[in-house]
């Protein structure tokens, strides 16, 4: 397990879809924002977080089509759904490699672009701590998606509109947590659904992952 670990991440950053891809494009998205909503810092302070993790979630999404494609495309995918590993190992271990190489840098670069959106001083911790809460849920989740469309050509806008809609609560508690963490509100209620969101799809996912795969190759 290990190994295939170490496999996908040194296909992710060799395939371009590794954590540069995702933290530029979370970088281009916060640079974007005040110009298109004016410099005013009360009013980028207020929307910053509900911003940044939009851009998170957008970020992770980018790669998502690589989860199995190149397994796919060079046979590898048939290789590994017969190896002795359970194929349910195989996908949460996938999913891990999606959130080492693309959620993690993005937990640990937000607070830099949350001095851009000049989010409060109190709202940097709670905006990590929904983020590392919050994707994990979204690597799993666009790994079923993924397994979903593994096999179609130019499947990458099919993956999209499939996982985008599945991304909604994550979004909504995670962008939550850090407005009431940046606003010194009790965050108690969207922590514990952001917790519980991601712990379902771990627990949950990678058995319907692995079962939309087995489908897939047959």
């Amino acid at each position: 397990m290990i190994a295939l670990l170490q496999r996908d991440m040194k296909l992710a950053f060799r395939a371009g879809g590794g954590f540069g891809l995702g933290l530029a494009f979370f970088l281009i998205v916060t640079v974007m924002v005040p110009f298109g909503v004016g410099p005013e810092s009360s009013l980028l302070a207020k929307i910053s977080p509900g911003v940044l993790w939009i851009g998170a979630l957008l970020a992770c999404l980018l790669s998502l089509d690589r989860i199995f494609a190149l397994d796919w495309e060079d046979g590898s995918l048939d290789l590994l759904a017969t190896s002795p590993l359970p194929l349910e190992g195989i996908v949460s271990i996938k999913a891990l490699a999606h959130w080492l190489t693309t959620g993690l840098p993005l937990c640990v670069a937000s607070p830099l672009f949350g001095l851009l959106l000049n989010l409060p001083g109190q709202g940097y911790l709670w905006l990590v701590t929904s983020l590392v809460l919050g994707t994990p849920a979204l690597s799993v989740i666009g790994t079923f998606g993924a397994a979903l469309t593994v096999g179609i050509k130019r499947g990458g806008l099919l993956l999209s509109l499939l996982v985008l809609p599945l991304y909604v609560p994550t979004l909504i508690f995670g962008a939550e947590l850090a407005r009431r963490g940046a606003e010194g509100m009790d965050t108690t209620t969207p922590m514990l659904m952001l917790a519980g969101i991601t712990f379902g799809a771990i627990a949950l996912l990678p058995f319907a992952s692995a079962l939309v795969l087995r489908v897939n190759l047959r």
